[in-house]
């Protein structure tokens, strides 16, 4: 019996493991399958037809591939830097300083949380198409520059740093800035390297709005140069295709693995589950 309670939460987490992998892995044996053999239901990984080769290679050819990931590379660290500008400022100042209005302004970061981008897609599309502004990197940002769960997940971080060392801080002279910048943030490296995880991966992914704002080719992101694999004619093409999706894939994969140790940390220490 307890051998049981000691083994079964292992199992479960084992198996919904292995329902969540279960696409990838799908995604990666048809990327080295040959066209016969696509629609395989089998999940043996060792395909009878291996066709690895010509599928990475036809999804690099036949489509700019380096350009969609380098589109993506910039415009997730470029929203990634001025998400982490402005919002460890803000929660720095929502968190340990005192001002009238403050409950009300940490109110509104979390009701903001509820809003939705597509709820402002028609605005901010108007808005970039008055200033000539789609087709541009600008455009494909704009939207997510200033987080919201930034705000609040630095802020329930930075209420976990001593008081103790601020007012030491600050009787050794330091600025608001420099507690801000040097002392409180990287006491909390592990909130800021979760929140990275988060941004990064959810702006790759994005298909939504750089299907509004952006067409022209050469300005695609990886989810949206996904879509120039379909052909008017001959239909898509599911072993390019599935190739593709690994290629665009293994990037956030990596950039998970090497900060798996401080996005869970991150994510212990501000008590978001």
């Amino acid at each position: 019996m307890s051998a049981l309670r000691r083994y079964l939460p292992h199992l479960v987490l084992a198996l919904g493991a292995c329902v969540m992998l279960l696409p990838f892995y799908w995604m990666v044996l048809t990327s080295i399958r040959s066209p016969a053999e696509v629609f395989n239901v089998s999940l043996w990984p060792i395909p009878r037809h291996f066709d690895a080769i010509a599928n990475y290679a036809r999804a690099a050819a036949q489509v700019p591939m380096a350009r969609f990931m380098l589109n993506g590379v910039i415009v997730c660290s470029g929203i990634l830097v001025v998400q982490v500008l402005t919002a460890v400022p803000a929660a720095y100042a929502l968190a340990r300083m005192r001002f009238p209005g403050r409950r009300i302004l940490l109110g509104l970061v979390i009701a903001a949380l509820c809003v939705p981008i597509q709820a402002l897609a028609l605005p901010l599309f108007i808005g970039l198409a008055k200033a000539g502004l789609l087709n541009t990197y600008f455009a494909m940002m704009a939207p997510f520059l200033l987080s919201v769960f930034a705000i609040f997940l630095l802020h329930q971080s930075f209420r976990s740093y001593p008081e103790e060392i601020i007012e030491s801080a600050r009787i050794d002279g330091f600025s608001e800035i420099e507690i801000c910048w040097r002392l409180v943030l990287r006491g909390s490296l592990p909130s800021l390297a979760a929140f990275a995880v988060f941004s990064f991966v959810a702006h790759w992914n994005d298909l939504y709005w750089p299907m509004i704002v952006v067409s022209d080719t050469a300005m695609a992101p990886p989810p949206l140069g996904m879509l120039f694999f379909s052909d008017a004619e001959t239909g898509a093409n599911y072993g390019a295709l599935m190739a593709g999706a690994t290629m665009i894939t293994a990037p956030m994969l990596l950039c998970f693995l090497l900060a798996r140790r401080h996005f869970i940390a991150g994510i212990t220490m501000t008590g978001v589950k």
